[in-house]
């Protein structure tokens, strides 16, 4: 079906090639699914969509082959056909449902024109025609209420139904090929498992061969029969899903898989890839001699007196109304919360999007005002403290939020924009003391001090969220807020931050909210949970126990969607 050999891309700076992909290569036949994992950069989507050459202007292809075989047998070779011939097996023969449908869909145009403009332009239907087709495409990804939705935005539904037009659109012209670039990223576990099953439902009904992108391997466990993963640019293993689980080869495929969270290893030290290999200058990826010995967390006792307590906690948002409505409708997002946070502990806060948690860590750092109710941190109410009289309890209680990128200001070096938290909040005024203050923190998470004069922009990812909690540790806090803080990060990058997390908790005496809808991270991280749903609080109790013996059927669907089972051959 499709034959890809010796592949090689360069991105061309200042007159000389960068090889970015290196000799990426691999068979797909009719109805097979196989799978493309490694982490941010490693090539995995460039290698794919170079196929169709959806790529940017800026990279030349070296070398290479991508031979696709017709409905006639004939072998062709799709790199080496321009931009007007290979139109005609985009979207035909070829399907691709991109990583965020929210910037591929045209948001100047309805959903449902967005895909009939497919069908007429490959099977050339008429309007009437092409609806109708539509439609019943809608129906087959599970949307409900088809009509309404196809005379939608894409920002008027969501990220779910979103990625079921992306799917509808791609499988629409019947194509051969289904190239998926990472379809579950940034979902919820119960949308993604929605997802993952629509799309197994797509492959057995069409027979369908598929090239299924993730940088998470538990995701597509259930999907695909064999796997290919990459790590900067090249292919360092090849092999089924079972082998690749139970017996990888190479460090860096054992390093993926260990550094997730799992079951059995909530009190010690998550795995990293430096602990299992580091490459040369060659750029050659050299195995560590792997010691079997454990690192656990020494974890403090938790006090049985409340550092935060909230009761009868409601709160309501305005919604707008017709001019000449005189009723005023609120939409209720927490509704009655009650329960208490300890000192030294570590609280799971865990639900779908729109479930009312992020609400929550806003309203106690008074970012959200509530509607009634009261929130107590150390025995003092701060409910209704002005922003002046809160002002002393800003430095006890910080938050980290999802991105921190958007969290920095990208026009001040780093260690200007920390050592402003120094200003603001304390009265020294020496500085030499605040700049020396920032740089021991920057080191206290992982930085250096050469790090002090760059910008936002020169970090990773995994480096900003550093830097974002060096900022919040500044002023010694007793209570800190952790917002999706790890969610957008690579597992390695994520089993580092996680790390450092339990080694601060324990230096700084912290007390965590820790909130995820990652069911695998929250049960690592937390000593109780709240799972939390559509406002209320569904459950609370021990995380072993919420998770080995949930009661409430909102928590037992949640873990169920999360448990991914590898695909038996």
């Amino acid at each position: 079906m499709l034959e890809v050999n010796n592949l090689n891309i360069d991105y061309i700076f200042e007159n000389k090639p960068i090889n970015l992909i290196k000799d990426f290569g691999f068979t797909l036949h009719k109805g097979e699914v196989i799978g493309v994992v490694g982490e941010s950069g490693s090539g995995k989507t460039l290698s794919s969509m170079a196929l169709l050459k959806l790529i940017s202007p800026k990279l030349k292809y070296r070398s290479g082959n991508a031979y696709f075989h017709n409905d006639s047998d004939e072998k062709i070779d799709l790199l080496k056909l321009n931009d007007r011939e290979l139109e005609k097996y985009r979207g035909k023969d070829f399907g691709v449902i991109f990583q965020e449908p929210m910037t591929s869909l045209n948001p100047a145009f309805i959903c449902g024109s967005q895909i009939t403009e497919r069908i007429t332009r490959h099977l050339k239907y008429n309007k009437k025609e092409a609806k109708d087709y539509t439609l019943s495409l809608l129906e087959d990804v599970k949307i409900q209420n088809p009509s309404k939705v196809f005379n939608s935005y894409p920002h008027q539904i969501s990220g779910g139904q979103q990625q079921r037009i992306m799917i509808a659109m791609a499988i629409s012209c019947n194509p051969k090929i289904l190239i998926a670039d990472e379809p579950t990223t940034a979902l919820d576990v119960t949308v993604q498992r929605s997802i993952i099953e629509l799309i197994q439902t797509i492959i057995s009904k069409n027979n369908l061969s598929v090239i299924f992108i993730s940088h998470d391997l538990s995701i597509i466990s259930e999907l695909v029969s064999d796997v290919i993963v990459m790590y900067k640019g090249a292919i360092v293993e090849k092999n089924s899903i079972n082998k690749i689980f139970y017996y990888p080869q190479n460090p860096y495929t054992k390093a993926l898989i260990a550094c997730r969270p799992n079951n059995n290893n909530q009190n010690e030290y998550l795995n990293t890839i430096d602990d299992f290999f580091y490459t040369d200058k060659e750029g050659n990826i050299i195995q560590k001699e792997i010691t079997k010995k454990t690192a656990f967390i020494q974890k403090h006792n938790v006090s049985d007196k409340p550092l935060i307590d909230i009761k009868n906690l409601n709160v309501s948002y305005k919604i707008n109304s017709s001019f000449f409505s005189k009723e005023k409708k609120y939409f209720q997002v927490l509704n009655n919360l009650n329960f208490s946070i300890f000192k030294g502990e570590t609280l799971g806060i865990v639900g779908e999007s729109g479930c009312g948690k992020s609400t929550l860590a806003k309203t106690i750092v008074k970012l959200v005002m509530p509607t009634s109710g009261s929130i107590h941190f150390d025995d003092k109410n701060i409910t209704d403290l002005s922003n002046r009289e809160f002002r002393q309890y800003r430095s006890k209680i910080q938050i980290i939020f999802q991105d921190p990128y958007s969290s920095l200001n990208p026009y001040l070096k780093i260690g200007t924009a920390l050592k402003e938290v120094i200003d603001v909040y304390t009265d020294e005024r020496s500085n030499i003391k605040k700049k020396n203050k920032v740089i021991e923190m920057l080191e206290t998470v992982g930085l250096k001090e050469m790090h002090y004069d760059r910008y936002s922009h020169e970090f990773s990812g995994g480096q900003r969220q550093r830097i974002c909690i060096a900022r919040a540790l500044l002023l010694n806090p007793e209570f800190l807020i952790l917002d999706e803080s790890v969610s957008a990060l690579d597992v390695s990058v994520q089993a580092q931050v996680l790390n450092l997390l339990n080694n601060l908790k324990q230096d700084f005496n912290l007390t965590y909210a820790f909130i995820s809808h990652d069911m695998s991270v929250i049960k690592y991280m937390s000593d109780r949970v709240i799972v939390m749903n559509k406002g209320i609080i569904e459950e609370i109790g021990n995380v072993k126990q919420v998770y080995e013996n949930p009661i409430a059927e909102y928590t037992k669907m949640l873990i169920n969607a999360a448990n991914f089972k590898i695909k038996e051959h």
